[in-house]
């Protein structure tokens, strides 16, 4: 691999959102860097799609974190990705969705700054938004939600029930969407602390698993049938839990869907 000097007195790292997993959804600034890139650096929720347009002489270096199952600690990816910028090369930290929506993009960039290399941040669509639209929720509807708010589900330690930093007298008052992310693992928690804080158990709740992609399943409930809704079809993640009015808003449109197809086949 040649080396580039302007770079390597420049290092640089692009840390790149590849959104939730449809090549289709990468912008184009993200695909030129993608193509582009001597060394890429990527995560578990990179689909085989996206992978695929990765360049087949640049360096693919995996440092996935599964729930108990982490390649690299932070750090050590952090210092490698210093290390492979500080040699000139083009380098670029692929994350799935958005960088900096539980993307731990700000750790990094803070971290590269503290070796001397700079960093541009490309966003992607994050996993709530994109989800939302291949599930056909709306985050926001008039009349039934003026506000979405992303919670991490994600314990404070893997021997925790405790969440991090939720206040779930808020979030059950907010009448906002609420978006789980890391969520499939904990629902009888999420179900507890919500109704607890004075949501009805009558809730529609949505479960998106591997949304945007060609193994997208969606599941509809309740918040007290949550845990039965996602043991029944053994949820696995990737897989976001939508609370709130708008998930029946997916039971509308079915039915004016419906609607027109059988007012349309009258006509013939």
């Amino acid at each position: 691999m040649p080396f580039d000097s302007t770079a390597a007195q420049n290092p640089r790292v692009s840390i790149v959102g590849a959104g939730p997993g449809d090549p289709d959804l990468l912008t184009v600034k993200a695909l030129r860097l993608i193509t582009s890139a001597q060394v890429i650096f990527y995560d578990a929720l990179i689909s085989d799609e996206i992978r695929a347009l990765f360049p087949s002489s640049a360096e693919k270096i995996y440092v996935g974190k599964r729930c108990g199952e982490h390649s690299f600690s932070q750090q050590e990816i952090c210092n490698q990705l210093a290390k492979a910028a500080l040699t000139g090369q083009r380098v670029v930290r692929l994350k799935g969705g958005d960088p900096f929506v539980f993307g731990r993009g700000g750790e990094e960039v803070l971290a590269l700054a503290a070796h001397g290399v700079s960093t541009d941040v490309i966003p992607g669509i994050t996993a709530a938004v994109g989800c939302s639209a291949s599930a056909g929720i709306p985050l926001t509807h008039r009349g039934l939600s003026q506000g979405c708010t992303f919670v991490t589900a994600h314990a404070r330690s893997e021997d925790s029930k405790e969440l991090l930093a939720v206040d779930w007298s808020a979030l059950a008052a907010s009448n906002n969407t609420l978006v789980f992310y890391m969520g499939s693992a904990r629902p009888a928690l999420i179900t507890e602390q919500l109704m607890n804080s004075g949501m009805s158990g009558a809730m529609p709740v949505a479960v998106v698993e591997n949304g945007c992609t060609h193994r997208q399943r969606v599941f509809q409930g309740t918040l007290e049938t949550l845990e039965a809704l996602i043991n029944s079809h053994q949820v696995k993640a990737p897989a976001l839990i939508y609370v709130g009015e708008v998930v029946s808003f997916m039971n509308e449109l079915s039915s004016l869907t419906q609607k027109n197809i059988n007012s349309h086949q009258l006509v013939y």
